[in-house]
């Protein structure tokens, strides 16, 4: 017996395309619920990196079609599909999840399926890429696309030896459990995040910070005597003095102005990404206090790791160590160029979306002769 749901995720209050994909993807991946990543399976996406793959079709997308993401467009979907306790192994779990997602799919997206071993009872994880591989189209979700996936699900689950539900009652929990009841930040919260971002940008007084919240979305009020902002979704303003702390007004000019000294804040503190070698140190993680599951995770990880470098050389004539070392020296030069060019053209886009926006604002106030 299987159960299916389709979730479209969007980008949520708070968070950037980015931080929103990599959330889901460090959820549904927890080595603590896949038995250390043995349980996780990628269609034409590195599941370590499925996240920046996902976030970087996006880019192609926009590129090529010209059209950017929306606020409420769906950058990727959750298919969550349950077995009954006891009929099913979590490897056949896992292959049962890839081919549902390949039917629905039609093998034009990427996705990663993780099946959870955890609770009581296996299921899986699915993460479908919105964006088609070839970046030129979305998924759409369809009319009666619940009924379709049942049928999809039913159907494998017969050719599995698996029972079906014959009448599955509708599901009313919510995404958010998905992501262990973790709440959206406050109005407030949101806000000190808004000005946290646009002080990065090292704006040169207070009045072009306030034009980097207006472009970031954040509305900015100055009818009354105090300062107040209002994020997409907030009802009543928010007084930028009730903020508090180093997000008063004062506070921020201070801050801008580099005579006050602002801490880190723990809550919302960037991630700093770890460097992960080629390999496992197997013997070191062992002496940290990992266990057998981890173990063996680390074995199999190594091991292809190690098939892939052989196949590579061998691939390239067997090259020598220098060889090597020339071209992973290139590729590093050339990864650094890129990342050059992109951070430019990102400038750019930047620059012309503040031109285009004044250029509105600038038809919409101009005096009209007839």
């Amino acid at each position: 017996m299987a159960t299916t749901r389709l979730m479209p995720l969007h980008v949520g209050k708070g968070r950037n395309i980015s931080t929103a994909i990599a959330d889901i993807i460090d959820y549904v991946e927890n080595p603590q619920k896949t038995d250390f990543g043995k349980f996780i399976y990628g269609y034409e996406c590195d599941t370590r990196l499925a996240d920046a793959e996902f976030l970087l079709s996006k880019r192609q997308y926009a590129n090529l079609t010209g059209r950017n993401q929306g606020a409420d467009d769906v950058i990727a979907y959750h298919l969550r599909q349950a077995f009954k306790p006891g009929e099913v192994t979590p490897e056949e779990a896992n292959q049962i999840g890839r081919e549902l997602a390949l039917k629905l799919t039609k093998g034009n997206h990427a996705f990663v399926v993780c099946t959870h071993v955890d609770k009581h009872h296996v299921h899986n994880h699915i993460i479908i890429n919105s964006t088609t591989l070839d970046c030129q189209k979305k998924f759409r979700n369809f009319w009666g696309s619940t009924w379709a996936i049942r049928r999809m699900n039913d159907k494998l689950c017969l050719e599995h030896g698996l029972s079906i539900v014959e009448n599955p009652k509708p599901s009313r929990e919510h995404y958010g459990t998905w992501l262990g009841n973790k709440k959206q930040p406050s109005f407030q919260e949101q806000i000190r995040i808004a000005i946290d971002a646009a002080l990065e940008e090292k704006p040169k007084d207070f009045e072009e910070l306030l034009q980097k919240l207006e472009t970031a979305g954040l509305e900015v009020n100055r009818e009354r005597k105090h300062l107040r902002f209002r994020v997409p979704g907030q009802e009543n303003y928010t007084r930028c003095d009730t903020l508090k702390g180093d997000y008063t007004e004062q506070a921020i000019k201070e801050r801008i102005a580099g005579t006050r000294t602002v801490k880190p804040r723990h809550a919302f503190s960037k991630k700093t990404v770890s460097k992960v070698g080629l390999l496992v140190d197997i013997e070191a993680a062992i002496r940290s206090g990992k266990g057998p599951g981890y173990e063996r995770w680390a074995k199999v990880f190594n091991l292809k790791q190690l098939s892939q470098a052989v196949l590579y050389l061998k691939e390239h004539g067997d090259m020598g160590y220098e060889d090597l070392l020339e071209k992973a020296n290139a590729t590093t030069t050339n990864f650094n160029t890129l990342s050059v060019q992109i951070k430019d053209l990102e400038s750019r886009m930047n620059a012309n979306a503040e031109l285009q926006k004044q250029i509105v604002n600038y038809a919409k106030t101009r005096a009209v002769y007839v």
